[in-house]
């Protein structure tokens, strides 16, 4: 069965790719856009629209000649609309397309306030986007992800990986960087988990998955994934609602209320989000020791149930000083509650003897709270386009962690042979962030640029562990786990980014600097963190324009992957009396340097080769396994080299007028070599991710989304994991003249996704099935509100994004 699979997806890919070669034609619409001076608008942004609906069909950017090109056009008739920061927006059009291109057209941009007249604009992005060095998945246009929270979209999304632990990356398996419209969330491990679950994919625009990070952002090595928020700019009131509730083995709800008012001189936006539901999660580890002539098998049956209620929000507004200079402040956050009822049967055998087993009940109590406030500043200096943008940010995360625990032992025959042993385990942080940064862009001329900025950074991280067992009926601190430990961090930051086009040639070369002290104290425990050191990352993007139909992208930079704060908390936590979790204040930064050569194919065929070699590597839980005592404690630490060898391949296709496709290819060789006081392990494997979404229009109002995924076996870290799979299924209906719509989905339709790995390595002899709730039906209402016809627009093109996340 697996090996037809993976030659459907083959076959699939070779038909996609042939036919999307078939279906381009030479017909194009190019033209200049010009300002009222006759200056060359630079960075405009272009719009290809449908003259019958006004719906978005292209998008781009002007270069430095002011010039703009729209390929493979097909017969009908169009409007072109330009915009640029500071102009109106112009309309041209219509133009009728017969077969032949239109090439003279010229539109010129006045500078003033915007006063375009009133145009319906209905967005048609497919909900994959790839491009080089980066994949946009707009959340508004899948059917599938309507519903979910943010970490189900991206346990779903293509060249995601996300296990049930909640680690997510895109390159390898490293965790990624996650950032809120282009902010660091400084959350990790369980915290950002919990975070995700509470953000809701009706808050959400877009999420973009970005392997190759600018200088400007935080030097990432293992890439960033951006979820950018909705905030409309829309003049007058609007707003979405959402409604909807979902079953797998247990309930789920969900409501969204996002608006945004907007006048000439302010922008009241804002959006709140509830859910709330129950989930499972089943964990089997077996583990097989070898001591002294005697082999025991200790068997681990883990079940749990978690219910969460979860408010998200966020509020702000931004006044608009004058036309080139914008004040905003913004406060968001989640408040989330969770309640956990865990059971774990532990069965130990001698011999393939029956000895004993311990089962141990525990009910835990987490409540999780992380607030944001924010004040930035957004200004164009002067009329060469100068711009300065600044941010000033607080977050305060909180969490409390209530835990009582019951463990009860039984001989082979069922009889008890010793009296229930009860814990206590109470797990409080407090962590506070300070962050300020500054950006600087200077268009020095018409085809070049200079970008700079700084950014100051401080952490707080104030963890507690107050662990010990019940006696006489009162709970005692065990001097062995109870612990405090704080850790404080700042990272001083600058950068410079330099463009430059030069004919078919454009060049981006940046440098960024980062001065990291950290500081870390435990009041039990002998472990003292105190490091300083200073690092320079390099990035440099090559883009050669062959042809109108062909670019080339070349790119290399360097990263840092910095440890979680939970990774250098010393802390010994309690799973069960023979299973423990440590954390490693003597774990160090990973470092990574990366390489990436695209081609890109009539601006819709992506290949790209890539390579990354990770010095330091520590992304994976490693095991220290103590034979006599059968105690096996997970831990992470500097573990040797990560090297990850690839080929990415994403196809784009239009099969009818109302059946669409994308189909992504990833291929990878990778080898882990570990340093010499960790082993003799030195192993290279394959691995292959395909995933396609296809869409169906089936009529004007109803439409469908299917989405396939394959994930080949592969080893990573010390485990050998076996392959995984699954298949999502959603169907919409547009209501209300396209203003409501009903959509239904079920996502792993067949149940099948869950991790399974084994691990012989050392003493090591290990076995793991992670299975989480992944089948899930859900049903969502969703009502637009408000004014949909539009006086200023700005369209979101790669550009714009960019300077979005820059705060530009």
């Amino acid at each position: 069965m697996r090996i037809l699979v993976v030659c459907l997806f083959a076959g699939i890919f070779v038909v996609a790719y042939d036919y999307s070669f078939a279906q381009t034609k030479n017909v194009i619409i190019q033209g200049k856009v010009t300002t009222e001076n006759n200056l060359a608008a630079d960075l405009a942004s272009v719009i290809l629209l449908s003259a019958a609906d006004s719906s978005i069909l292209k998008s781009g950017i002007c270069n430095n000649l002011g010039l703009f090109k729209f390929t493979a056009i097909v017969p009908g008739n169009y409007l072109v609309l330009a915009s640029k920061i500071g102009y109106n927006q112009a309309l041209s059009g219509p133009y009728k397309v017969t077969g032949s291109s239109f090439s003279d057209i010229s539109i010129k941009l006045i500078h003033s306030i915007p006063q375009l007249k009133e145009v319906s604009v209905t967005a048609q992005r497919s909900y994959i986007e790839v491009k080089p060095g980066k994949v946009v998945l707009n959340v508004q246009n899948s059917i599938i992800a309507e519903g979910n929270s943010v970490f189900d979209i991206l346990r779903q999304a293509p060249g995601v990986h996300v296990d049930n632990q909640g680690d997510i990356s895109i390159i390898g398996r490293q965790n990624a960087l996650v950032t809120i419209d282009g902010k660091l969330t400084n959350l990790t491990g369980e915290n950002l988990t919990s975070y995700l679950q509470s953000l809701q994919s009706g808050t959400v625009q877009q999420i973009e998955l970005i392997t190759n990070p600018s200088s400007k952002y935080d030097a990432a090595s293992a890439g960033i994934i951006n979820i950018i928020s909705k905030k409309g700019t829309n003049i007058g009131t609007n707003g979405t609602i959402t409604v909807g509730g979902g079953y797998g083995n247990y309930y789920k709800a969900n409501t969204d209320l996002v608006f945004n008012s907007r006048t000439n001189k302010f922008n009241i936006f804002g959006n709140y989000n509830y859910s709330s539901g129950q989930t499972f999660h089943t964990y089997e580890n077996n583990r097989i020791i070898n001591y002294n002539g005697i082999t025991s098998d200790y068997n681990n049956d883990y079940y749990t149930t978690q219910k969460k209620y979860n408010n998200n929000f966020k509020f702000g507004t931004d006044y608009y000083i004058s036309a080139k200079h914008t004040l905003g402040v913004m406060v968001y956050g989640t408040i989330a509650n969770s309640y956990f009822v865990k059971t774990n049967h532990l069965k130990i055998a001698n011999n393939g003897t029956p000895d004993s087993t311990i089962i141990t009940n525990s009910n835990l109590n987490r409540n999780f709270s992380d607030i944001t406030y924010d004040i930035n500043y957004n200004g164009i200096l002067d009329k060469s386009g100068k711009t300065l943008s600044a941010d000033v940010l607080y977050n305060n995360n909180n969490r409390s962690s209530t835990e009582y625990i019951t463990n009860n032992f039984y001989n082979a025959q069922g009889g008890i042979y010793r009296q229930p042993l009860s814990l206590q385990n109470l797990s409080p942080s407090d962590i506070h962030i300070w962050v300020t940064k500054i950006d600087y862009v200077n268009p020095i001329s018409k085809s070049s640029k200079l970008e700079a900025g700084i950014k100051y950074s401080r952490v707080k991280s104030d963890n507690n562990l107050v662990f010990g067992p019940l006696v006489n009926g009162q709970y005692l601190s065990d001097p062995k786990f109870s612990n405090n430990f704080i850790y404080t961090e700042n990272i001083n930051s600058a950068y410079v980014n330099y463009t430059n086009t030069m004919g078919k040639l454009n060049v981006v070369a940046g440098l960024r600097a980062e001065q990291t002290n950290a500081n870390g104290s435990s009041l039990n425990l002998r472990p003292i963190v105190n490091k300083s050191y200073l690092n320079f990352f390099p990035q440099v993007q090559l883009v050669y324009q062959y042809d109108k139909k062909n670019e080339f992208t070349l790119s290399f930079n360097r990263g840092i992957q910095r440890p979680l704060y939970t990774d250098l908390n010393p802390f010994l936590y309690y799973a069960d009396l023979y299973d423990y979790r440590a954390g490693n204040p003597s774990l160090l930064p990973a470092y990574s340097n990366s390489i990436q050569l695209s081609h890109s194919y009539n601006k819709a065929l992506i290949t790209t080769l890539y390579a990354q070699i990770t010095s330091g590597f520590y992304g994976f839980n490693d095991f220290q396994q103590n034979d006599s005592t059968k105690v096996n404690i997970s831990t992470t630490q500097n573990f040797g080299t990560y090297s990850v060898y690839g080929l990415k391949f994403f196809a784009p296709v239009d099969i009818t007028n109302w059946w669409s496709a994308g189909f992504l290819m990833d291929a990878s060789y990778q080898r882990i070599k570990a340093y010499a006081v960790n082993g003799n392990l030195n192993k290279g494997t394959q691995y292959i991710e395909l995933s396609t979404n296809q869409k169906f229009n089936i009529s004007n109002t109803i439409a469908a989304e299917v989405v396939g995924r394959y994930e080949s076996p592969t080893f990573y870290g010390i485990n050998q994991f076996k392959a995984n799979y699954n298949v999502d299924v959603g169907i919409s209906k547009q209501l209300f003249s396209k203003k409501a719509s009903l959509k239904l989905s079920v996502s792993d339709i067949f149940n099948t996704r869950r991790d399974r790995a084994y691990s012989n390595y050392q003493n090591l002899n290990m076995s793991i099935v992670d299975k989480i709730e992944t089948r899930v039906i859900r049903l969502n209402f969703t009502y637009r509100f408000g004014k949909t016809t539009i006086k200023s627009i700005k369209h979101q093109t790669a550009n714009e994004d960019e300077q979005k996340r820059s705060g530009d």
